[in-house]
């Protein structure tokens, strides 16, 4: 298997999320991968996917993945049945953590229990 086969669902993610500049060359047996995300939660997403193929510390690849926008830790669109605890819970595993997300949202919501379908929601650096 080569090491481009392996790692096929990292680089199907980045096509799934939107990977500007992206770039994969093969080379010695190291899978050299460089592009952009649009968010600190994109870039993790992505490494998450490595770990998960090559191991804590794969030695078969090099990544060089940025961020294009530092500001926040990504955006949510709400989604039918959604409420902030449970986007907390996915975003920071804490669904208390719904208060941070309120907060930064204060502009868009006013009250941390009504929140509706197509919102875009600034998720924090916390």
């Amino acid at each position: 298997m080569s090491v481009k086969a392996k790692y096929q669902e990292v680089l199907n993610l980045g096509e799934q999320l939107g990977i500007k500049n992206g770039d994969v060359k093969e080379e010695s047996g190291v899978l050299k991968i460089k592009g952009e995300a649009g968010t600190q939660y994109e870039k993790n997403l992505l490494w998450d996917k490595i770990k998960q193929l090559g191991g804590e510390n794969p030695s078969d690849v090099q990544a060089n993945i940025t961020v294009s926008d530092t500001s926040v830790y990504h955006r949510h669109t709400v989604k039918s049945g959604e409420s902030l605890s449970k986007i907390a819970k996915q975003y920071y595993g804490d669904p208390m953590k719904y208060k941070q997300i309120f907060a930064a949202n204060t502009g868009v919501l006013d009250n941390p229990d009504v929140i509706h379908p197509d919102q875009v929601l600034v998720i924090p650096n916390i």
